[in-house]
């Protein structure tokens, strides 16, 4: 009996073991990489980074800092160029016929228009054009834009000398109150970076070395302002 009972205790461990799953013939779930998420910047001088390196410009500065706290692929297109109005981006927007599968669309826009003396009305009617063909590129989706304010040059070396800087201000800020009111009326985010960019004189760090633009210092603030935002549209 005993020796019986030590047969079957046998056998059970032989069919235990030959039951058991080899570690090496585990197949373990792989998960898809995420998309890369695309990211297009309309504007002029200041989107393009005048007088500052490549990868100083805020559009890259942010398309950075939010690849590093999302751990995504972020792609920047950017649509500007120094000295370009309202119009200028428009006719260089319907050249270009961006895509309409944009992650986030930022637009700044408009100091050319007040640098140049154009009539406000301009403005006034091509601006919303402006931010109707962001939302478009967006998938129309207006939860993806973000325009940005108009810095003021005003608070530059060249600014000083170049005519009256409160008049200066005082356009900058007609312009910048008729976008800030646009927005709000159609919950469209708007980012207020004018006050950085009012720090130029006291802070000359924050202008770039021709004396008027912003620096990589003063996009970084830019950043700091924009970053928050845009995580909470890309998360």
């Amino acid at each position: 009996m005993r020796q019986l009972l030590l047969l079957f205790t046998l056998a059970l461990v032989v069919s235990l073991t030959s039951c058991s799953v080899d570690d090496s013939m585990v197949v373990l779930p792989v998960t898809p990489p995420q998309a890369t998420l695309k990211y297009l910047a309309l504007g002029d001088s200041y989107t393009i980074g005048q007088s500052v390196c490549a990868t100083c410009r805020f559009p890259e500065q942010l398309k950075d800092s939010l690849a590093g706290r999302l751990s995504r692929d972020v792609i920047v297109d950017v649509i500007a160029r120094t000295g370009w109005t309202t119009g200028n981006l428009l006719a260089a927007i319907d050249a270009d016929t961006p895509a309409s599968d944009y992650d986030l669309v930022t637009l700044l826009i408009g100091v050319n228009n007040q640098f140049q003396n154009r009539p406000f009305s301009i403005y006034e009617t091509e601006f919303p054009t402006l931010v109707e063909k962001a939302i478009s590129f967006a998938n129309g989706d207006l939860n993806k834009v973000v325009v940005v304010s108009i810095p003021d040059y005003a608070y530059t070396p060249y600014g000083q000398i170049s005519s009256n800087p409160e008049t200066i201000s005082a356009g900058i800020d007609q312009y910048n109150n008729f976008a800030k009111n646009y927005c709000l009326s159609r919950n469209i985010k708007f980012v207020d970076i004018t006050p950085i960019t009012r720090r130029g004189l006291q802070e000359p760090t924050l202008v770039a070395s021709d004396g008027l633009h912003p620096s990589e210092i003063a996009y970084t603030e830019f950043v700091a302002l924009l970053l928050p935002i845009t995580l909470q549209i890309l998360q």
